[in-house]
């Protein structure tokens, strides 16, 4: 499986390690800063019990053919707006989409700019 992560912050760093860490092959659209410290340090995750190291591939923007078969998005709600232009490559073949952001406005944004049948209930809880 093929997923690229939108935003490498607590939720999509998290969600993006586990699913290394099953198999998939997974690629992380952000921004020029972040994508400098990925490169640099590698994506770090931290449990109670361990620290976990991640070579990520990074984009800072997405060529025209990108495909993948997932992708979650997992910005700030208030970045909703340039996340929809930034991952319309990956969703012009047929991609699902799983957003994990705060409240449920941006469902009925994201059902009318993907269709609602791509477009995946998604939640996020950490303790």
């Amino acid at each position: 499986m093929r997923v690229l992560v939108l935003g490498a912050g607590a939720v999509g760093a998290w969600y993006g390690a586990r699913l290394i860490e099953s198999g998939a092959e997974v690629d992380f659209l952000v921004r020029p800063a972040r994508a400098a410290n990925l490169a640099r340090n590698g994506l770090r995750i931290q449990t109670s019990t361990e620290v976990r190291r991640f070579d990520v591939n990074t984009h800072e923007c997405l060529p025209a053919d990108y495909s993948t078969d997932l992708v979650i998005l997992a910005c700030k709600s208030y970045h909703l707006d340039s996340a929809l232009d930034a991952i319309v490559p990956a969703m012009a073949n047929g991609a699902c989409l799983l957003p994990l952001l705060n409240g449920l406005r941006h469902m009925d944004v994201l059902d009318r700019q993907f269709g609602a049948d791509n477009v995946l209930g998604g939640s996020a809880t950490f303790r």
